[in-house]
């Protein structure tokens, strides 16, 4: 089973830019379906972006599309969500998680996750 370990995140404003980092170990990055998500005060943990085991496809959810790039790098184990032109409706836990079944939207499908990170935007 692979294990995921999040970094970056923390208080920005609106307008700005942070990257997430989700660092895998126990497992090949490679084997598995990569996902963001996030959850707030507001709302149920909800989808946010998903990429391919070759990072072939990418598939975001419609709030952040344009904004928000999901990416990975199987040779260093590592996923990144990188957060452009962020807005205070983005201020969320998010999290990273691994699938082996497909690019799904639902938590479902994830099995792995993340210990999430706190982003708060301000206005």
């Amino acid at each position: 089973q692979v294990q995921l370990v999040q970094s970056g995140g923390g208080l920005v404003q609106a307008g700005d830019s942070l990257r997430l980092s989700c660092a895998a170990s126990g497992d090949t990055l490679g084997a598995y379906i990569m996902g963001w998500f996030r959850e707030s005060q507001r709302k149920e943990r909800e989808f946010v972006a998903t990429i391919t085991r070759e990072g072939y496809t990418t598939i975001y959810a419609d709030s952040v599309k344009g904004r928000f790039t999901i990416s990975r790098d199987n040779a260093r184990n590592t996923a990144w969500l990188d957060m452009n032109a962020l807005k205070p409706e983005d201020t969320a836990v998010y999290y990273c998680a691994a699938s082996t079944l497909w690019t799904g939207r639902s938590p479902s499908d994830y099995a792995n996750w993340g210990q999430g990170t706190q982003v708060t935007v301000s206005a």
